[in-house]
């Protein structure tokens, strides 16, 4: 079994929280995910003034100090602030693949980021889909080229509501092999 804590970065709805904890129970039925109790205040040296966004990197190595620091097997941190790598404009979430550290960001998965009514639902499918991507990526898993697979590469906020919550049998196959390994190790 695998565990993974969700780690609150900043400011963030804590129902918005719950309710992605609540979907990643179903998408990783045998994993113990718990919400943890404390929140990890935002970086503020991975803030660039000249983009007006943080960079994943940086965060992913506070959040990577936490997981040590806290012993967790998995954490995936959860961040309202819109973040980036260099080389793209922005990014949904990052993670250490294969590792132990991933962070998502529910900045561009709300619904008025792209000029609409908000809507809790839409964001928590959002949120679900990048956080189980992510989750993913520390299990070892690449991206995928089924559209419809949460391991698709989502370029764009169509991208990832065109796609599941779920793995492809591919990808739910190499997840399975993966945690039976660990399994075997410990």
């Amino acid at each position: 079994m695998i565990t993974i804590g969700i780690l609150p970065v900043g400011k963030t709805d804590s129902e918005v929280l719950d309710r992605i904890t609540e979907n990643l129970r179903i998408v990783f039925t045998e994993a113990e995910i718990t919400v943890t109790p404390e929140a990890l205040p935002t970086p503020e040296e991975a803030f660039s003034k000249t983009r007006q966004q943080y960079r994943s990197d940086i965060m992913l190595n506070a959040i990577r100090g936490y997981t040590e620091k806290n012993g967790a097997a998995r954490i995936l941190a959860i961040a309202n602030v819109d973040i980036f790598i260099p080389r793209l404009p922005f990014v949904f979430g990052r993670a250490e693949c294969p590792g132990k550290s991933a962070l998502i960001s529910l900045f561009r998965l709300r619904p008025e980021f792209y000029g609409r009514p908000p809507n809790i639902q839409v964001q928590v499918d959002r949120g679900t889909k990048e956080a189980a991507h992510e989750i993913g990526h520390t299990l070892g898993l690449k991206h995928c080229a089924n559209p419809y697979c949460v391991m698709y590469f989502s370029k764009s906020i169509f991208e990832t509501d065109r796609k599941q919550s779920l793995f492809c049998n591919k990808c739910y196959l190499k997840i399975q092999s993966t945690t039976a390994e660990n399994r075997e190790d410990t």
